[in-house]
């Protein structure tokens, strides 16, 4: 079905009234040269003027003429604009049973409206692109896909700035436990234990590589915990100047040194009744952990140029990449610090001690890149191929969940059409991500679950072959060398069920 789409202009509207033929304006003319199975016009002028065009403009073809009426705050909106013209080309999508031809008429409307145009033209709606005027009458326009870098600059600049802030993201401060995505038995004896944890007063010492995700462990903690929905604050100790970190966590008065321009209170003030996380702890200069101990042993802290002490009720969780223990042995951690801090230790394992939440933590972390991406400009929802996905649980991560997350967060942008390739994991990878796993085999000095990681295993690749297949049994049982759909259907039953 030949459907034409195009924004009502306000030329077009003057289309019923014109005295010269030529001043039908774009779609009327468009329709008087080319014929069309269905026009589907969108719109976001008066009712009452639209009734009239619509009328008038069925008189002149045979096509089934549908307008949809939106608000837009503004014509230039393009968030709007783009959001009303997928709605209206899915559903058209939708009605034909994907058999749908489109052309886009550029004429009519904003120049937004034709940017959006243009882009869902080369992306997720392929089209002709049509544009009319009274000199030179209708015509195909040539537009080459390079010419959206100049054409959309603004139409990406609030989806750029997502994904650069997103890259480096901090935890949700809503966060729970039911946000860590985890299978094995090692992740769950430590939720198990950061849920005790919960449910007391007492510090929490959080231990982990970068990227494991101590500060979303933290913030389930707080959420989830007998202090819920009292104030939580964050520090980055090993962000922050060393001559400004006593003031950043204790506060200051007036006046009290060149610069303090009016009185502040510090982290621990505002995390009173709350929990005050302390991230990367280990990088806490000396001088700070003194006066920090201090703080811990009597509750209680002094602005800088002040004489007066204010009592605080502060639950301290604190995070760290190091090993405290040998900071502690190596004289640059206190070691009675360390044992104020570490009441309750809780461990997190790196990615590559994860084996059996890896395949699990690729797709949840895939939802959410498609979640995050889903209102940006052309962006077509995502899924990996079974080649790209056993590139991702060959790795081992060194950046962990966050080096995961971005590296599928740029695969999604590389990528084209709807399927992430393996080519398209490969150039996402960063340098230190080149070495696979030289290892697949589980040590099984420890103890092992052989049946778990059979299942585990087996549970992988049934999905991904059916993923892989668009769901169809034959052809996944045919990627896996199995002998029919049947025997393939007994395995998923039995290991996926």
């Amino acid at each position: 079905m030949k459907i034409l789409a195009a924004w009502i202009g306000t030329a077009d509207l003057r289309g019923p009234t014109a005295a010269d033929a030529s001043d039908i304006g774009p779609i009327a003319q468009a329709l008087s040269a080319r014929t069309f199975d269905r026009i589907l016009l969108l719109a976001n002028q008066d009712a009452a003027a639209l009734k009239v065009f619509t009328k008038w403009l069925k008189l002149r073809t045979d096509a089934d003429v549908q307008v949809i009426r939106t608000e837009l705050s503004s014509p230039t909106n393009f968030g709007e604009i783009y959001r009303a013209v997928v709605d209206a080309l899915s559903e058209a999508q939708k009605e034909t049973d994907g058999s749908a031809k489109f052309t886009f008429h550029l004429s009519p409307g904003t120049p937004a409206m034709a940017a959006v145009w243009v882009l869902l033209g080369k992306t997720r709606f392929p089209a002709e692109f049509l544009e009319s005027s009274r000199q030179q009458g209708v015509k195909t326009a040539e537009v080459p896909f390079d010419i959206s870098a100049e054409l959309l600059p603004t139409l990406f600049e609030s989806a750029d700035r997502k994904l650069i802030a997103q890259s480096g993201e901090q935890a949700s401060g809503e966060a729970r436990f039911g946000d860590i995505v985890y299978r094995g038995t090692e992740m769950s004896r430590l939720i198990s234990k950061a849920k005790k944890a919960a449910l007391r007063t007492l510090p929490v010492l959080i231990e982990g590589e970068s990227g494991t995700g101590k500060e979303l462990l933290a913030k389930a903690i707080a959420n989830e915990g007998v202090r819920k929905g009292k104030p939580f604050r964050v520090i980055n100790c090993g962000a922050i100047p060393s001559e400004l970190l006593e003031s950043e966590l204790f506060g200051h008065e007036k006046g009290s040194f060149t610069g303090a321009a009016r009185d502040r209170a510090g982290y621990f003030e505002e995390a009173d009744g709350g929990t005050l996380f302390l991230d990367e702890i280990g990088e806490l200069p000396l001088a700070a952990q003194v006066k920090l101990l201090r703080v811990l042993q009597e509750s209680e802290v002094t602005r800088i140029g002040s004489s007066k002490a204010r009592k605080i009720d502060v639950r301290i969780i604190a995070a760290t990449n190091r090993d405290l223990s040998e900071e502690v042995k190596l004289g640059r951690f206190r070691e009675d610090l360390f044992y104020r801090l570490a009441v309750a230790v809780l461990k997190i394992p790196p990615l590559r001690q994860r084996d059996s939440d890896l395949g699990l933590l690729i797709d949840a972390l895939l939802k959410r890149v498609n979640a995050e991406s889903a209102e940006e400009p052309g962006y077509m929802h995502k899924k990996l191929s079974a080649g790209a996905k056993n590139l991702l649980m060959r790795h081992t991560w060194p950046g962990n969940v966050r080096e995961l997350q971005n590296t599928l967060r740029r695969a999604a942008v590389w990528s084209e059409g709807t399927t992430i390739t393996e080519a398209d994991i490969k150039e996402s990878m960063l340098p230190n991500q080149s070495a696979s796993k030289e290892n697949k085999f589980l040590p099984v000095s420890g103890g092992l679950d052989l049946q778990s990681v059979m299942a585990e295993t087996a549970r992988h690749y049934l999905l991904a072959a059916l993923e892989e297949s668009d769901g169809n049994k034959r052809k996944a049982a045919a990627l896996l060398g199995l002998p029919s759909y049947q025997t393939f259907s007994n395995w998923f039953d039995r290991y996926c069920d």
